[in-house]
Parts: C-alpha cells; sequence; structure tokens
C-alpha cells in the first residue's frame, strides 16, 4: 500500500509522534493506521522505560476543581524547558482532572482521558514526543462538604485547604498563605510534643547563668514565652495573615467563623536529589584537558 503524505499527517495528528516515526510505522504496518498507531504506543512504552532512570526533578503542579472537590498533582520532567512546552502543560491539566476521581497515583494511572488513552499511556505517548522522562509523582486531594481553596503560583507551588465556615475567598486566601509562608502545623495541638521539649532544651542551653538561677515560676514563663513564639512561627494559626499582617491566620478564621480543617502543600522537585552538572569541566574532561 502507498504511504501517503495524508495519512502519515493523520497519524501525526492522531498520535504525536514525528513525521519518520509515523512514516516508518505506516511502512512497517502496510499502511494500516490503526496497527501504526498501537506499534507507536508501543514503541512510546519502550522508551518510557529506558528513560525512567533519568532524574526529572522540574515540572508542574496543576489543579483541578469541582465544589468541594479539589486535586493537586505532581508532575515532573527532567528540563525547566520542557514545564513550560504547551503539550506537557496541557498533560498536567488532564491528569489534574483526572485526579478529582482516585486518591493516589497507581490508581491515576489507569484512569482514562478526554482522549480515551489512560493517564499512562498518554505519559507514555509524550515522553515519545518530547524525549524526557516524565512522571506522576504526587496527589493531594479534598473531598468535602466543606468550603475548599486552591492556589497555585507559578506552577511550582499548589496548595488545598479544607475550611469548616466562612467562604470560597477565605479558603482561596489561605491557600496564597500557605503557598507563601509554608507553616508545618495546622494548630499550636498539631506540634509534635518531641519538638516542643527539644525546643525547651535548646532555649534553656542558650539562657545565661544568671536567667537560669532565676526562680522556678519566673523560669518557667520565660521559657514558655520563647517556645510560644517558636510554635507560632510553625503553624498556619500563630502566623501573620499575609493579605492583612494585622491579624494572625488564627483571628481571621475566628473573625470569619470559620475553622481550618486541614491543608496540603506540594511544591516541585520538593525531596528529588538534582544532578548538578559542571558543564565547563564535561567539555575539559572530553578535551583531555582535565
Amino acid at each position: 500500500m502507498e504511504i501517503t503524505a495524508s495519512l502519515v499527517k493523520e497519524l501525526r495528528e492522531r498520535t504525536g509522534a514525528g513525521m519518520m516515526e509515523c512514516k516508518k510505522a505506516l511502512t512497517e504496518n502496510n499502511g494500516d493506521i490503526d496497527a501504526a498507531a498501537e506499534a507507536l504506543r508501543k514503541s512510546g512504552l519502550a522508551a518510557a522505560d529506558k528513560k525512567a532512570s533519568r532524574v526529572a526533578a522540574e515540572g508542574r503542579i496543576a489543579t483541578a476543581q469541582d465544589g468541594g472537590k479539589a486535586a493537586l498533582v505532581e508532575i515532573n520532567c527532567e528540563t525547566d524547558f520542557v514545564a513550560k512546552d504547551e503539550n506537557f502543560l496541557a498533560f498536567a491539566d488532564a491528569v489534574a482532572k483526572a485526579a478529582l476521581s482516585v486518591n493516589d497515583v497507581e490508581a491515576l494511572k489507569d484512569v482514562k482521558l478526554d482522549s480515551g488513552e489512560t493517564v499512562d499511556e498518554a505519559r507514555a505517548a509524550l515522553i515519545a514526543k518530547i524525549g524526557e522522562n516524565i512522571q506522576v509523582r504526587r496527589i493531594a486531594r479534598v473531598d468535602s462538604a466543606n468550603n475548599v481553596g486552591t492556589y497555585v503560583h507559578g506552577g511550582r507551588i499548589g496548595v488545598v485547604v479544607e475550611v469548616q465556615g466562612g467562604d470560597a475567598e477565605l479558603a482561596r486566601g489561605l491557600a496564597m498563605h500557605v503557598a507563601a509562608m509554608n507553616p508545618p502545623h495546622n494548630k499550636a495541638a498539631d506540634v509534635p510534643a518531641a519538638f516542643v521539649e527539644k525546643e525547651k532544651e535548646i532555649e534553656m542551653a542558650k539562657m545565661s547563668e544568671k536567667d537560669r538561677s532565676k526562680p522556678a515560676e519566673i523560669l518557667e514563663k520565660i521559657i514558655s514565652g520563647k517556645i510560644n513564639k517558636i510554635v507560632n512561627e510553625v503553624t498556619l494559626y500563630g502566623q501573620p495573615y499575609v493579605l492583612d499582617t494585622n491579624l494572625t491566620v488564627e483571628k481571621a478564621v475566628q473573625a470569619a467563623g470559620a475553622d481550618v480543617i486541614g491543608f496540603q502543600r506540594l511544591e516541585v522537585g520538593e525531596g528529588i536529589e538534582k544532578v548538578v552538572e559542571d558543564y565547563a569541566a564535561e567539555v575539559m574532561k572530553q578535551a583531555g584537558l582535565a
């Protein structure tokens, strides 16, 4: 069968693969476009397997929301350049939408997108098209009857917050706060006792002999004041609210008759050990100068 330009074009539009790959697949499958598409999909999976060991620490946080359902997903790639590619961005948004229906990454892989492909099939096809390792790394998801707010900053930091009471504007404002200030905990009661005890030891060690010799009740007040300040710094409720620094988050939430149930924050690449390339040294080594 003659492999026409229009047939190659149709296969390219259907699979996103390169022109030469499409022509080769059609030739090997006697012009059968369905068989050629399947062959390209399989080769895409093979390419994905080969690239899977490469560090993917760049990427994007994408979000989707439908009422009280909200999801954040972290999609990783190898370079910041690809993280801005329109195909990568479209994939990230589609995966975020799919994440509204599942609770973990493994289940997400098998969810079908609007294109008819599963998330993992679409990921493999994108790897074949872009040429970088791409991974769907994490999900943060809320499904609640409460107010839910999401915020993504620069595509690199994403937050979802669940608030009982208040309104959507408050929930989004709190999500913005968490993105900016990254509090490890929600309220003082959530701070581990071991952390508090350790901070007490540190504060005692920092005190002078004169201060340590003060009466126990006075010493306790001094230490308690220092610990309260530290606890405020590491809790959402204790921090000055970024949208009104005259109030703590706790005061702002109370003024709205609300209560923060919890929040989740994802940042691209956190916890991934990045490979630092010394290109100058590599060039010198290749040239035999090092």
